[in-house]
């Protein structure tokens, strides 16, 4: 299963950079040294095993976006799943970069009607005022230029949790039946009598599921953080790549603290799990024991009907 996915924007907005951030394992210090992308750069990066994302980065550079909207527009535009146009926040050429996100809506609505489309307002660490008043104004600016389509928009910066927020979001519409995957998860919950389970993929340590979708109605008794998956999935890369410059291989995780138990483990070819428990009297041994147990069920899953439709 393959999906295009359009990685679109303005010279010097950050696409590579971010791109580099969750695919590639680089930390945020190290995308400084990264030069403007020469047309498009296609990637497959394999994700959950047969989903494959046909990634296409653009050049943003205004010859380039000219030849993707002229000569080259059905090529570009054709046989899309998802969009993802980044716009910086603090750039001085909106009005361009408005123009030509116009035309790329006008492409897209033609040969790929049906592709989602994601617009990440980028940068907000340089914004210098208040930053949930510029994102919110922006944010309708761009709803109200998106001629009538249903676009999500998410401020980001590489130096903090949101660009993981804004990814796994992209991701997880793209994985068919992942409802399936929450429903499963939840039960493990109950096996496990855990507060929640993070179903995470293994090499860019985006959220897939969480037991927790599956019960959105249930009350929170443990007022856990809002944004503690995202928050997760940047402090483990980092660790990851504490690990690689120390030439070792990161393979679990445990923790117990005086407020709650954490494991973190392989549960698939392609998948990491993280399982939180609040009682006191669960020992990691028993929550690893049934990760071991669940393995075959959703690598099952994984394989047949997370990849059925």
């Amino acid at each position: 299963m393959r999906k295009k996915v359009l990685l679109m924007g303005a010279s010097g907005s950050g696409k590579t950079s971010m791109r580099s951030l969750i695919f590639s394992n680089n930390p945020a210090s190290l995308t400084t040294r990264f030069g403007a992308t020469i047309d498009v750069e296609q990637n497959h990066v394999r994700f959950l095993g047969d989903l494959v994302l046909n990634l296409w980065d653009c050049g943003g550079q205004d010859s380039f976006m000219d030849s993707y909207l002229s000569t080259q527009r059905s090529t570009i535009f054709q046989h899309v799943a998802v969009l993802i146009y980044v716009f910086d926040i603090e750039t001085r050429e909106a009005l361009k970069d408005l123009d030509y996100y116009r035309d790329c809506i006008d492409g897209l609505k033609k040969y790929s009607a049906e592709a989602k489309v994601f617009l990440l307002v980028h940068k907000v660490d340089l914004v210098r005022g208040n930053v949930d008043d510029a994102l919110a104004k922006k944010r309708a600016q761009l709803e109200q230029e998106s001629a009538g389509l249903a676009v999500t928009v998410f401020g980001t910066s590489i130096y903090n949790e949101s660009l993981y927020r804004a990814w796994s979001r992209i991701v997880h519409s793209l994985i068919p039946n992942a409802n399936i995957l929450s429903k499963h998860l939840s039960t493990l919950a109950q096996a496990c009598s855990a507060t929640e389970v993070v179903l995470f993929e293994r090499t860019t340590f985006l959220v897939v599921a969480t037991s927790s979708g599956a019960d959105k109605d249930v009350e929170d008794p443990h007022k856990l953080d809002g944004i503690r998956y995202e928050r997760t999935s940047e402090l483990i890369k980092a660790f990851k790549y504490s690990c690689t410059r120390a030439r070792e291989e990161f393979h679990s995780l445990e923790m117990e603290l005086s407020e709650f138990t954490a494991v973190l483990d392989e549960l698939t070819r392609n998948t990491y799990v993280l399982i939180i428990v609040h009682n006191p009297t669960i020992e990691t041994a028993a929550l690893k024991m049934n990760i071991c147990l669940a393995r075959k069920k959703f690598e099952e899953l994984q394989t047949d009907s997370l990849f059925s439709s």
